[in-house]
């Protein structure tokens, strides 16, 4: 990282600068020769008496005293990916939100609250995209109000490590007393070579519809309201598959095709199911479980290549999904398949 003019090291970025991304190096022990430096990178959040707060693409804000500060400049926005669609945060934030919508929804000026019987996070929080139309610390007492007559936790969704996401939003969230709860990436890849997988697909079935065996595989809940269904049967064109039990020691499924006939799925819990919305050339996945006794037998890639094939048929290119920042086996998963990080997203709630 190269911070020297004409070999000197300096400072060339000032409060002038907040809203830009910005590399600064600081010293992170006493000064002499035996000074140590910490490089950081990330958006220029605030530059208030005498201290520097830069927001991470991984959302962690960093506070930096000024006077420990040895060098500094603004960087361009980080290269265009090499591989994949190209995809703006606008864009993706509308995709995603499309594919998860909540029961109930009302604006606030640009932003948009979002309920669904507290249901999931996504479904259940404020999307902040544009104006409020108040100013921020009165936004953020109506939506406490909104969601406190409700009977829900109050959230705000946020978006951070892309051109155009909101990392000074995330600094003044955090400057009025909401943290971090979750964070998780947003990944996106080129749809054919997930159609594309070595995997059987045969046993995958696929309806418009989750069924009872369906639902009873998904972990997000511990009884299906209709709520849940409202937020899974939201989308453009949504597609379940499914994969059969079939038994200790069988095989992974009984049924193939799409055209196989209600209980295929047999009278155990499937092995593995997922979920897909078609969106124009957007295709998005969620909710790929699989079974712990039936795990390392390809039926993640099968469901994930079916599900591809069928979004293809319908004139999707694109792909993207979320995944935790701890689940470290499905991003194992994603990343044998070509998905890369494009920005993580986060949920803030008052301390």
């Amino acid at each position: 990282m190269e911070f020297t003019m004409g070999g000197r090291l300096e400072v060339r970025i000032t409060p002038a600068d907040v809203g830009k991304r910005v590399s600064v190096r600081r010293r992170s022990t006493g000064g002499g020769s035996g000074a140590e430096f910490t490089d950081t990178v990330g958006v220029l959040t605030s530059w208030n008496d005498g201290v520097v707060a830069i927001t991470r693409k991984s959302g962690e804000s960093v506070r930096i005293l000024e006077s420990s500060l040895v060098a500094g400049k603004v960087v361009p926005a980080a290269p265009a990916r090499r591989r994949g669609p190209a995809a703006s945060f606008p864009e993706l934030a509308a995709v995603t939100a499309r594919a998860w919508q909540p029961v109930e929804s009302e604006p606030l000026g640009a932003w948009r609250l979002r309920a669904a019987g507290g249901f999931t996070r996504r479904a259940n929080s404020v999307l902040p995209l544009g104006d409020p139309g108040l100013p921020l610390g009165e936004a953020f007492e109506r939506i406490e109000q909104w969601y406190g007559e409700r009977d829900l936790p109050p959230y705000i969704q946020t978006a951070t490590g892309a051109e155009g996401t909101q990392e000074t939003l995330c600094a003044e969230l955090e400057r009025h007393g909401w943290r971090r709860e979750v964070s998780a990436e947003v990944r996106i890849a080129a749809l054919a070579p997930v159609g594309d997988l070595d995997a059987d697909v045969s046993a995958v079935r696929l309806t418009r519809e989750p069924d009872a065996a369906w639902l009873s595989r998904y972990q997000r809940f511990s009884t299906p309201g209709p709520q849940v269904l409202r937020v899974l049967g939201s989308g453009p064109s949504v597609w379940f598959a499914t994969v059969a039990g079939g038994g200790s020691g069988g095989s992974a499924g009984e049924a193939s095709g799409e055209g196989a006939g209600e209980g295929s799925a047999g009278d155990e819990r499937p092995a593995a199911i997922g979920r897909c919305v078609v969106d124009g050339r957007w295709a998005g996945f969620m909710a790929v479980e699989v079974a712990p006794e039936h795990r390392r037998r390809g039926l993640a890639t099968a469901v994930m290549a079916a599900l591809a094939r069928r979004a293809l048929d319908e004139g999707a290119s694109a792909a993207w999904l979320q995944v935790e920042e701890d689940n470290e086996g499905a991003r194992a998963l994603y990343d044998g398949m070509g998905f890369a990080p494009h920005h993580r997203y986060h949920h803030f709630r008052p301390a």
